[in-house]
């Protein structure tokens, strides 16, 4: 790696009684790199994350995740597979499915996104993004996109929708128009800019994008001004046991970590996965 062009410091992980703490130092660009070229450092830019867990809770085994949301002390979650979609609302202690919407059979449900009483929740192949009114689960409208969907976020302006390229696409969310486009992108050991693929679940967080990458353990950190990875979270030590040898056991390839839902106002996420049977609360901090 070349340090005069970007820095990456590395991920220390201590394990406590209690709990389980990760620390990550955030990506650190060096004079003369891509970032300080920008008008605009990225969120965050230098500073350390720190993130220390402070619970862990059911989780419901049979929810295909595929998005997942905090507000208002519940999680919002969609879920996936055709014949098994739906919108939940989730007591999180207790993983307890208090409210439950399901799509059609024909439908595959995906990402998901709050903006006000309205949830958001995309279709894999359908080109649907569904409207639910939030207390009541009840559909409200829809709206057409090309391609497919996969995750949703919500800057503030725009929806961002990923569709597992290194595409991340910028929709008005009053009428579904597309306004804007970025690529994701990183550098690689050799110092070479390449392409992110296989963005899935998005979750704004601190003014970050951070994203699932589909069947594997980390989640990318990205800034959405400009498409630039600004590091990693290896989430390896939270995939359940059961779990960990994917790579060995296709029965195992889809349970993978695929859920991140903020709570801003407290400065905690929580992280589960596909059909996982365990949720992770972790508190999250800046230095």
């Amino acid at each position: 790696m070349n340090d005069r062009k970007r820095r990456i410091f590395g991920i220390a992980l201590s394990f406590g009684s209690l709990g389980l703490m990760l620390l990550l130092l955030a990506g650190v660009f060096d004079a003369g790199s891509a970032a300080e070229k920008e008008s605009e450092q990225p969120p965050n830019f230098g500073k350390r994350l720190v993130l220390k867990t402070l619970a862990v809770h059911p989780h419901d085994p049979g929810a295909y995740t595929q998005g997942l949301i905090y507000y208002g002390g519940f999680l919002y979650e969609s879920t996936g597979k055709y014949g098994k979609s739906s919108l939940r609302k989730v007591d999180i202690k207790t993983g307890k499915v208090l409210q439950n919407t399901a799509l059609k059979s024909s439908y595959f449900g995906e990402g998901l996104e709050r903006i006000g009483d309205s949830l958001y929740f995309l279709t894999w192949q359908e080109g649907f993004c569904f409207v639910f009114d939030r207390e009541t689960l009840k559909f409200q409208k829809s709206f057409r996109y090309p391609g497919e969907g996969w995750g949703l976020a919500y800057d503030g302006t725009h929806l961002i929708l990923s569709d597992g390229t290194p595409k991340l696409r910028f929709y008005d969310p009053t009428d579904f128009s597309l306004k804007k486009s970025v690529v994701v992108t990183e550098i690689d050991s050799q110092n070479r800019e390449r392409k992110v693929y296989d963005l899935n679940e998005l979750e704004m967080v601190d003014g970050e994008l951070w994203a699932n990458l589909w069947r594997t353990d980390r989640i990318a950190r990205i800034d959405p001004k400009s498409g630039r990875v600004l590091g990693w979270i290896d989430c390896a030590v939270f995939v359940p046991e059961e779990y960990r040898e994917q790579h060995k056991n296709p029965d195992l390839a889809e349970r993978v970590l695929n859920g991140i839902a903020y709570d801003k106002e407290n400065k905690k996420l929580y992280l589960t996965g596909k059909e996982w049977s365990v949720l992770y609360e972790i508190q999250v901090g800046w230095e």
